[in-house]
C-alpha cells in the first residue's frame, strides 16, 4: 500500500509540472537558506576544532563593574585570573590566552609577515584541541621561562616558509627579538574569535605588566570542566570567589559581574553588559527562531494554496474513494505522504544548493580560515526541516478534503 501511495504522489507531481516547479522553487530556496545559515551558526559554536569539547568548556573573559552613575567592562586581568580563577577546585584544568588577537608584524628575512597574534599560557594546549601538523606546542616549563619560541598557523608557515616542514625551528623577528617556530597547527577559522590566531606566543614573552592587580585586563580564563554535568558546579563555586571578592573603587562601583559562560552563551551575550549567564539566550532564541519560522511562513502558505489547488482537482477522485470506503485516516495519510514527497525533494535540492553556496563562500574566504560545509548535524538538521515543512504545510489540506462528503465531492464545485 505504501509503495502504491509514493507511485500516486509522483504521478501527481507530474501532472501540473509548473505548480511542482513553483512549490519545489519556494522549498529548495527557504531550506538553502536556512541551512547555510545552520551552518555558519555550527562554525562559531558547534564542536570543532579547537573547541572540540564545547560541552566541557567555560570562558571568563568578560568582567563589569557596575555603580549608581557609571559602569566599566572589559576582559579579565592576568593577575586576577592567578588569584582567583587558577585556585577553583571543580575544573579539571584552567588555560589562559588574550581575550582578543592582536596585528602585529614578523619578519622572515626581510619578508614581512602580517598577522594575528594571542599569548597564552602552556596549559591553553592541552584543555583545547589543536590539529597540529608539524612540530608540538610550548610546555609549561618553557612559558615559565620565558623562551622565545612560538605557534604557527599553516597558511602563515607557507607564507612565510614556503611549506609546513620547512617552518620548524626557523626562527621569526618580532619586536626585534628572535622566535623560533616549535609547531605548525591547522588554520582556525576567524568565526572561532576565543581561540583564532594566526601565531601563538608564551605570556610570559609580552611586554605587558602580568602583575598588575587590577581586576580587568586584556586577558581570558578557560576553563575545562571534568564532566558536562559539572558546568553549574563549576559556575557556582565561580559566583561564589566574586562574591567574597572586595569591590574596586567602592565610591563608584557597587557591583561585580563576571561570568563562566559557554561557548554558546558567550555568543548569545553580544558582549552585552546586561547580559546574565546564559547570555540573555530567551531574547536570543526568540530573535532567531522567529525569524526563522517568520522566513518560513512565506514559503508555507505559498504551498498550502497549491496544495489546495490540487485538492480541488481532485474532488472527484476522493468522491470516488470515499464512496468505496476510503476513510478519513486514509486519505489524509496519502495525502500527507505526497506532500511530504514534495517537500523532501525540495529539501534534497535545498541541501544541494546549500553545499554549492558553503563553496563559493569557501572559496571566496568571506570567513578567513572556515571550511564551511554540510556536516552530519547540519545534514540531519535541514532533513527534519524539510520533513516538518512538508508535515505542516500539508495537514491543513489534507484535513479538510479527507472531510468532503462523498456526494458532493462527486458532483465537483467545493470549496476549501
Amino acid at each position: 500500500m505504501f509503495l502504491s501511495y509514493l507511485k500516486i504522489a509522483w504521478k501527481v507531481l507530474l501532472r501540473r509540472k509548473f505548480f511542482t516547479f513553483i512549490s519545489l522553487f519556494g522549498i529548495s530556496f527557504t531550506l538553502m537558506t536556512l541551512v547555510v545559515m545552520g551552518a555558519l551558526f555550527d562554525d562559531a559554536v558547534g564542536p570543532a576544532r579547537p573547541e572540540v569539547r564545547a560541552d566541557r568548556l567555560l570562558f571568563i573573559n568578560r568582567m563589569v563593574l557596575r555603580g549608581p552613575e557609571s559602569t566599566n567592562s572589559s576582559s579579565v586581568g592576568y593577575d586576577f585570573i592567578n588569584r582567583y580563577i587558577r585556585p577553583l577546585s571543580t575544573p579539571e584544568k584552567v588555560a589562559v590566552s588574550e581575550s582578543y588577537p592582536i596585528n602585529v608584524t614578523l619578519y622572515v628575512g626581510k619578508q614581512v609577515v602580517k598577522v594575528d597574534r594571542r599569548y597564552t599560557d602552556g596549559n591553553y594546549w592541552s584543555v583545547l584541541d589543536f590539529d597540529f601538523m608539524a612540530g608540538r606546542p610550548y610546555n609549561l616549563a618553557e612559558v615559565r621561562d620565558a623562551a622565545h619560541v612560538l605557534v604557527l598557523n599553516e597558511t602563515t608557515a607557507r607564507r612565510g616558509f614556503g611549506s609546513v616542514a620547512a617552518a620548524l625551528n626557523q626562527t621569526m623577528q618580532l619586536n626585534g627579538q628572535a622566535y623560533r617556530v616549535l609547531g605548525v597547527v591547522r588554520d582556525v577559522p576567524t568565526s572561532r574569535e576565543l581561540t583564532y590566531a594566526e601565531c601563538w606566543l608564551p605570556v610570559t614573552t609580552t611586554t605587558a605588566d602580568l602583575r598588575n592587580a587590577n581586576y580587568m585586563g586584556d586577558f581570558q580564563a578557560i576553563l575545562l570542566v571534568r564532566r558536562a554535568a559539572d558546568v553549574p558546579a563549576v559556575q557556582a563555586e565561580y559566583q561564589r570567589v566574586l562574591a567574597r571578592l572586595p569591590i574596586p573603587d567602592p565610591e563608584q562601583h557597587r557591583e561585580i559581574r563576571s561570568y563562566a559562560r559557554t561557548l554558546l552563551a558567550h555568543y548569545m551575550s553580544d558582549h552585552s553588559n546586561t547580559a546574565g549567564q546564559d547570555g540573555d539566550a530567551a531574547k536570543f532564541w526568540r530573535q532567531w527562531l522567529g525569524l526563522g519560522l517568520l522566513f518560513m511562513l512565506l514559503p508555507a502558505i505559498n504551498l498550502v494554496n497549491i496544495n489546495v489547488s490540487r485538492t480541488l482537482e481532485r474532488a472527484a477522485e476522493i468522491g470516488v474513494r470515499k464512496a468505496f470506503g476510503a476513510t478519513a485516516g486514509t486519505l489524509v495519510g496519502q495525502f500527507l505522504l505526497e506532500n511530504v514527497l514534495l517537500t523532501l525533494i525540495g529539501g534534497l535540492l535545498g541541501l544541494g544548493l546549500a553545499a554549492g553556496v558553503l563553496y563559493l563562500l569557501n572559496e571566496s574566504h568571506f570567513i578567513p580560515y572556515a571550511q564551511l560545509g554540510l556536516n552530519g548535524r547540519v545534514f540531519a538538521g535541514g532533513l527534519l526541516l524539510a520533513l516538518l515543512f512538508g508535515l505542516l504545510s500539508g495537514v491543513y489540506p489534507a484535513y479538510k478534503m479527507s472531510k468532503l462528503p462523498a456526494n458532493q465531492a462527486l458532483k465537483g464545485g467545493i470549496a476549501l
